[in-house]
């Protein structure tokens, strides 16, 4: 930060002391001056600067004499010095060559300084050679680190000659002060002639020889005022004589200088006895001397140092001396001579350039080179011939080279079309642009020039053009390749009519697979191979490559859906085409049967998890439609199954035979879990009685159908299901004996059908039960449990009776109540529960039916007085096995004589003290219906 800081001092120091100096000074109407950069002219007295023509914006150099360094002189040297500097400057405008400094705005005086604006300057000559004289604080490192490259001298000093020869041959003019500070680099790193202040023109006429009047040399004169000593011949000081060959000997001394880092043979400062005492020296001139020139221009070095003016060579003869007969010095020469040459010879010099510019440094190629080049983009016959070369030069440029220096030659050239080989050469090197350009450029210049390329009717450039894409399809957006690009390929792939076009469109899609988002293949580029006209077999092979290579990218891949319902149906035609051959085919099936694997593998893969997941439901809910052990079987050992019964369960569909009920019987067991299964079972059948026979193709075989309870229904369940893990839990209950409780009975009127009922069973704890009797018959059903049984009596009247659970926490047992009148009688069945004991009983007799009911006893009940009724009761009747009730059973049930014994009356009950295991050890073969119900009841 600091840095940025301290540079931008700087830089407003400079504009400031810039602006100061040529303030006032009519060129700043025209020019707009920036830094400053270099310093030139005799002394370095003018200062260089930066600057922009205000109206053009173009680029120019500012050099400004500031009169502030001339106070301390005296009026005369200050008033010489400041003319000799306008009088450079007015010769040097009146004067064209392209050796010579270009003046683009003449002098302008102020009071304060001196200014006029050039082409585009790099530095003087000196400045590169270390004298930093008038130069800014700190030096530009550009112009510090400037080394010159053999190449640059050769023709530097080639160009020197040159401008040289044309003053002594075409202006008739001697330099007179020919130093490296009036020798100026431009931008393009020419060397331009400049320092007219002490020139010498002919006085004779033009069609007369040309003579120089030359002017003695003033010691009392300010050396700013005079030539330099250093660089002057001898015959101008000794003689005072003046010609051409002193510019030779200038020459001389600027060759030894070059080669001898900015230092001269002679130092002799301002004092003309040193020069004299130096010139004398110079006379016997040894070669070590010039050391350090080279070889084959020593020679010649030395010719031009002699003190005899006769033997200097001219300027002429120095332009052609074999030291300048350098390949790079050659061609640069020929570059600045273009424009003199026509077509044909320009063509042949850019076919061969390529092989000397790799010969060339990188910087003279971009100052020196690439400027030549350039300005035969106004000729669109040539531009095929140069613009090879100058890809050549941007490929070996950085990013901010090219930006600068490349892209604004090359953005007029993007919009021609013609010649056609202008295209093919910009598609050859898209990605070099593409990596170069800046985004905002590439969407602008380089991808229209693509969209013309692809828009053309010319079947070689839409070929060339889709060769091409797919090598910089990586470097182009995804946007971009979406909107503008692929859409152009699709239509030219559907409406050409040449089949080479369309083959190279399905060849550049396939090549830019990768480079392209899954779906938008999917959308996009699928679907358009079905829209193709042509079933040609390299349009086929085309488009399979596309599918092949989909379907294999691990990018990309294609969706079982798609290969099903859309690939597939459109490739399996195009197999049976006649035009494929027996490799063809091949490739074609060899495609198809991994598209068919993989939708194969897919879709398997999906019904697996499916099934397991089905798998998963079906035994969470086994809870609620468990199937009997015993109706498995019966499903299992069923009827020999039929054909179409056998295809079904191939398909795994199963049969469809019904399922049977689950049979009374089961749900009589004695324990509390078949109990429970029993009263789930009975709930099943009740919601759902045709739900086994339902073969409907979603359901499995043998799966049960699932059952919809109502929230009352759940309920219960939920409560049944809770005093089932209680009754595990709790241990044996033992009957206890209830305490006797006075009661007041009402007088009860009694007939003689109540003598031979047997003694009432003492109560127990746990729940009554209640009965209901009706006229005709009547149907009872219980939760958890529940069993129903009819007895019939006289008069055709049937009574049934349901017992529910007991609620206790502890015991549960089934309430009973028996009712019987006129010879009606009752049997109760017993329901299941953990320990069951028959309840309390309660008789009310009533013509045609009797309701009885009891209301819920505490656990420990009184056993009631029933002294009062024992005269009424016979005696007691003797307790009938259960093996001697057959013979009783056989006549009908429930009915009896008046005044007979009921075996399913109350008197028919065992024994409290009877176990479960006894009556389980009974013979089964040896009982009845009635036997079992009367053993139940």
């Amino acid at each position: 930060m600091e840095m940025l800081k301290k540079l931008q001092s700087t830089v407003q120091s400079t504009v400031s002391s810039a602006a100061s100096s040529v303030l006032g000074n009519p060129v700043t109407r025209e020019f707009e001056i920036r830094n400053h950069v270099a310093s030139g002219g005799p002394g370095c007295l003018w200062k260089i600067y930066n600057g922009i023509k205000k109206t053009t914006k173009q680029e120019v150099s500012v050099f400004v004499c500031e009169k502030r360094q001339f106070e301390r002189m005296n009026r005369r040297d200050r008033d010489a010095v400041i003319e000799a500097m306008k009088r450079g400057v007015t010769q040097l405008t009146r004067l064209r060559h392209p050796r010579l400094l270009t003046v683009q705005h003449p002098l302008e005086e102020s009071r304060d300084s001196l200014a006029f604006a050039t082409e585009p300057v790099f530095s003087s000559l000196a400045n590169v050679l270390g004298n930093y004289e008038n130069m800014p604080t700190p030096v530009p490192a550009a112009i510090k680190d400037h080394q010159l490259y053999e190449v640059e001298i050769k023709y530097g000093l080639l160009q020197v000659t040159e401008g040289l020869a044309f003053l002594h041959n075409d202006v008739k003019m001697v330099h007179g002060n020919l130093t490296p500070e009036v020798i100026i680099l431009n931008k393009n790193g020419a060397w331009k002639v400049a320092g007219f202040e002490f020139c010498i023109p002919s006085s004779n006429p033009p069609d007369q020889a040309a003579f120089f009047p030359a002017k003695e040399y003033n010691e009392n004169l300010t050396p700013l005022a005079q030539q330099t000593l250093n660089y002057h011949a001898p015959e101008y000081v000794l003689q005072c004589a003046c010609d051409t060959p002193g510019d030779l000997f200038s020459l001389g001394m600027l060759f030894y200088a070059i080669f001898n880092q900015g230092k001269t043979i002679m130092d002799c400062g301002s004092s003309l006895l040193t020069y004299k005492r130096n010139i004398e020296q110079l006379g016997s001139l040894r070669m070590s001397v010039l050391g350090s020139v080279p070889d084959p221009v020593r020679e010649c070095v030395k010719l031009m140092l002699n003190v005899e003016p006769t033997v200097r060579p001219d300027a002429d003869q120095m332009s052609k001396i074999p030291f300048f007969d350098d390949v790079g010095a050659m061609t640069l020469q020929y570059l600045d001579t273009l424009l003199q040459r026509d077509n044909l010879q320009k063509s042949q010099f850019f076919k061969g350039l390529p092989k000397v510019m790799s010969k060339l440094p990188k910087r003279v190629l971009l100052q020196r080179v690439l400027p030549c080049l350039t300005q035969e983009f106004v000729n669109p016959d040539m531009i095929p011939f140069v613009l090879p070369n100058v890809l050549l030069i941007a490929d070996d440029c950085s990013n901010e080279e090219f930006t600068r220096l490349v892209l604004p030659q090359l953005k007029p050239v993007f919009k021609v079309t013609e010649p056609v080989q202008i295209v093919v050469i910009l598609l050859q090197k898209m990605d070099l642009l593409l990596s170069k350009t800046p985004a905002q450029d590439v969407k602008d210049h380089v991808l229209p020039m693509v969209y013309r390329a692809m828009e053309s009717s010319m079947q070689p450039i839409q070929e060339r053009c889709l060769a091409i894409i797919p090598t910089f399809s990586s470097m182009v957006d995804f946007s971009t390749m979406k909107h503008s690009i692929i859409p152009r390929i699709k239509t030219m792939c559907l409406q050409t009519s040449s089949l080479s076009v369309r083959v190279n469109c399905l060849v550049c899609l396939g090549k830019m697979l990768e480079s392209l988002d899954k779906w938008f293949v999917l959308d996009e580029i699928l679907p358009m191979l079905q829209e193709i006209p042509s079933r040609e077999p390299a349009v086929l092979m085309g488009m399979l490559g596309i599918y092949k290579m989909t379907l294999e990218h691990k990018k990309l891949g294609i969706p079982r859906d798609v290969l099903a319902t859309k690939v597939l149906p459109f490739l399996l035609p195009i197999v049976i085409d006649n035009g494929l051959n027996l490799k063809q085919f091949n490739a074609f099936m060899s495609v198809i049967k991994e598209m068919v694997r993989q939708v194969e593998q897919e879709q398997r893969t999906k019904l697996e998890q499916l099934h397991s997941m089905q798998e998963e439901q079906q035994r969470s809910s086994l809870a609620f439609t468990q199937v009997g052990p015993d109706d498995n079987k019966e499903q299992q050992n069923g009827g020999s199954d039929s054909m179409m019964d056998k295809i079904w369960s191939s398909f795994g569909l199963g049969g469809s035979k019904p399922v049977a009920k689950e049979p009374v019987a089961a749900s009589m067991s004695g324990s509390p879990a078949a109990s429970l299964r029993s009263s789930s079972s009975s709930l099943v059948d009740r919601e759902e009685p045709a739900a086994s026979l339902d073969m409907s193709p979603g359901r499995m075989p043998n799966q049960p159908a699932k059952v919809n309870l109502t929230l009352e229904e759940k309920q219960r369940l939920a409560r049944d299901q809770e005093q089932q893990r209680r009754l595990k839990t709790q241990g044996p209950i033992a009957p206890q004996a209830a305490k006797p409780t006075s009661s007041s009975p009402k007088p009860r009127d009694l007939s003689k059908t109540l003598l031979d009922s047997k003694p009432m069973v003492p109560p127990s704890t746990g729940m009554m039960g209640s009965s209901q009797g009706m006229m005709g018959g009547s149907t009872g059903w219980s939760m958890m449990g529940s069993s129903t049984t009819t007895s019939m009596g006289m008069m055709g009247m049937t009574s049934t009776s349901s017992g529910m659970m007991g609620s206790g926490p502890n015991q549960s047992m089934m309430g009973m109540s028996s009712q019987g009148m006129m010879g009606m009688s009752s049997q109760g069945m017993m329901g299941t529960g953990g320990q069951g004991m028959m309840g309390k009983m309660s008789n009310q007799g009533m013509m045609g039916g009797t309701t009885g009911t009891s209301g819920f006893q505490g656990q420990t009940q009184a056993k009631p007085d029933l002294s009062s009724l024992d005269n009424l009761f016979g005696p007691p009747k003797q307790k009938v096995p259960m093996g001697q009730m057959t013979s009783q059973q056989q006549q009908p049930m429930g009915f009896s004589p008046l005044g007979g014994t009921n075996t399913g009356g109350m008197g028919g009950w065992p024994p409290p003290d009877i176990s479960q295991q006894q009556q389980q050890q009974k013979p089964a073969q040896n009982l009845s219906r009635g036997d079992i119900m009367d053993f139940l009841g």
